[in-house]
């Protein structure tokens, strides 16, 4: 008798690992509001933010303001966006939500610390952290990011810019609802610190350097980089634009740690060398990771 599974296994599997992952951020982003955020009434923006509002006024539950407050949220997301985000929306808001409220309310930890500038610095680590992990586990919180699609959608500005604006607009109103001017600038504190964590968490760290090099000795930087570095590149066929001459480019990627040697051997064999570094953030391949893994 053949046994059929609703889900192929690599399916299951992979369903399985950003259901871990959803689980472990809501978990950290819930310590980080019951520890830091909530406490001291940090406002990171979104929809978080006008919940630590309301819970200043009227005592309600940190948790429970996300989920009312997210209700016309998905009504927009499913009307502009689609019932796949609708979904894994709901999951990761519901699960983090929940366990805001798990650790500040049922549990109702201690704050983490006696300095609001410490609650804003580690808050801030912490959101970023879990909200990095929400998101690798394909889910979303809901909130501002929702908004910021749709505006993006409809008025033209990106994403980036439309998050920013919503979020400006909530923290700078923390500070005329607490009648504290530090308020809001505590805020910008979390908002930088949790945004850089984010793109830490699904970009990972700056480990590698792409590097274009353009030169009359490209030959012996290519021998270089080969038999030297143990690396490889491209040669691509170029024309300088202002002495109207062809010549190559060369390509490659190297770690962070080579990169002084290369450019101690190009300013060494050809000081009129042009030079292009990126940071580059995942490299998949041979002499890197491996392209499977990823």
């Amino acid at each position: 008798m053949t046994t059929r599974f609703l889900f192929p296994r690599e399916s299951l599997k992979k369903i399985s690992q950003n259901l871990f992952l959803v689980l472990a951020g809501s978990a950290i982003m819930g310590l980080g509001y019951a520890l830091f955020l909530i406490p001291y009434h940090l406002v990171p923006g979104g929809v978080s933010g006008i919940s630590i509002i309301l819970n200043y006024l009227f005592k309600l539950p940190v948790g429970l303001l996300i989920i009312a407050l997210n209700i016309p949220v998905f009504l927009l997301s499913y009307k502009f966006l689609g019932k796949k985000y609708l979904l894994t929306t709901l999951l990761g808001m519901t699960i983090s939500s929940l366990l805001i409220d798990f650790f500040n309310e049922i549990i109702r930890l201690p704050r983490g610390t006696e300095n609001p500038l410490l609650a804003a610095i580690y808050g801030g680590l912490m959101l970023g952290l879990g909200l990095g992990l929400v998101f690798r586990g394909q889910a979303s919180t809901g909130g501002s990011d929702v908004i910021g699609l749709i505006l993006n959608k409809y008025t033209g500005l990106t994403v980036g810019i439309s998050i920013m604006l919503t979020d400006f607009v909530i923290i700078s109103a923390s500070g005329l609802v607490f009648r504290n001017l530090e308020a809001p600038l505590y805020g910008y504190i979390v908002l930088f610190i949790s945004s850089k964590v984010i793109d830490l968490v699904l970009e990972g760290w700056s480990f590698s350097k792409l590097v274009f090099i353009t030169s009359t000795r490209a030959d012996q930087i290519a021998h270089f980089i080969i038999n030297q570095l143990d690396r490889s590149g491209s040669a691509l066929k170029s024309r300088s634009l202002y002495l109207n001459r062809e010549g190559e480019i060369i390509i490659t990627v190297i770690h962070r740690k080579q990169l002084p040697e290369l450019k101690a051997f190009i300013k060494k064999t050809d000081p009129q060398a042009f030079v292009i570094i990126n940071d580059t953030y995942e490299v998949l391949g041979k002499g890197f990771k491996p392209i499977h893994s990823s």
